[in-house]
C-alpha cells in the first residue's frame, strides 16, 4: 500500500462553495492524525480544493511523510498551468504527484506528459478502459440496447413521479442484454489497444 488518499477532488468549483476552503487543510488535519494513532509509516495524500487545482489552501506541511496531489483537464499543456505546485513542491521540499488527467486528444496527452516529466513529476492519466473511444488505453464496443439505459438515466424526475418513471424504462429483457453483453464486452481480450494513446503517454509497442 501506497498509502492514504483521503479526499478525492474536495470543494467543486462552484463560488458558493469555496467558503469552505479555508476548512480544508484543518479537516486534513484531524484525519491525519486519528491515521497517525495506528499508522506512522504510510504516506498520506492531500488533494487541493477546487477539485484537486488549488494548492493556496495549504500552508507548511503539517505531517512528516505527506504528498500533495493535483488534478488538470482541458488547459494549454503550459509550463505556467503547473507552476503553482512547482512552487510549493520546491518551497516546502515535499513530493507532488499528478493523480488524475486525460479525457484528450493524443497530440494534447504527448504535450502534457512531456511537461510533467520536465517537471520532475509523476503521473496518471485515466480512465485506462472506455467505450467506443481512443482517449485511453483500451476501448470496447457499445452493447445493444446502452443507448436505451443512457437515455432513462438522463431522464428529468423527483421522487414524487417515481411510478412514471419506472413506466418508461427500457424492457427487462433489454437491460439483462445490455449488461450481460457490457461485461462480456469488457474483458481485455475483447477490448481494442489504442496504440497512439499509448504512444502519448510514452509508452513501448504492444506485443
Amino acid at each position: 500500500m501506497l498509502g492514504y488518499d483521503l479526499l478525492n477532488e474536495p470543494i467543486p468549483h462552484f463560488p458558493q462553495l469555496k467558503k469552505y476552503n479555508s476548512q480544508l487543510e484543518p479537516f486534513y488535519h484531524r484525519i491525519v492524525d486519528v491515521i497517525r494513532e495506528v499508522d506512522r509509516n504510510h504516506i498520506v495524500i492531500l488533494g487541493g480544493a477546487q477539485w484537486d487545482t488549488n494548492f493556496s489552501v495549504f500552508g507548511p506541511p503539517f505531517d512528516a511523510n505527506v504528498m500533495y496531489t493535483f488534478h488538470k483537464y482541458r488547459m494549454p499543456p503550459e509550463q505556467k498551468e503547473i507552476q503553482p505546485y512547482v512552487d510549493f513542491r520546491d518551497t516546502y521540499r515535499v513530493p507532488i504527484w499528478m493523480s488524475e488527467s486525460g479525457e484528450n486528444t493524443d497530440e494534447w496527452i504527448t504535450q502534457y506528459r512531456k511537461l510533467l516529466d520536465k517537471n520532475h513529476i509523476d503521473w496518471a492519466f485515466w480512465p485506462y478502459k472506455k467505450m467506443d473511444s481512443p482517449r485511453s488505453i483500451v476501448s470496447f464496443t457499445r452493447p445493444l440496447y446502452w443507448d436505451e439505459i443512457v437515455a432513462y438515466a438522463r431522464l428529468p424526475g423527483t421522487m414524487g413521479d417515481t411510478e412514471k418513471r419506472i413506466a418508461k424504462r427500457p424492457l427487462q429483457d433489454h437491460i439483462n442484454a445490455a449488461f450481460a453483453e457490457l461485461l462480456e464486452n469488457i474483458q481485455l481480450s475483447k477490448c481494442r489497444i489504442n496504440e497512439g494513446y499509448l504512444k502519448a503517454l510514452g509508452l513501448g509497442p504492444v506485443n
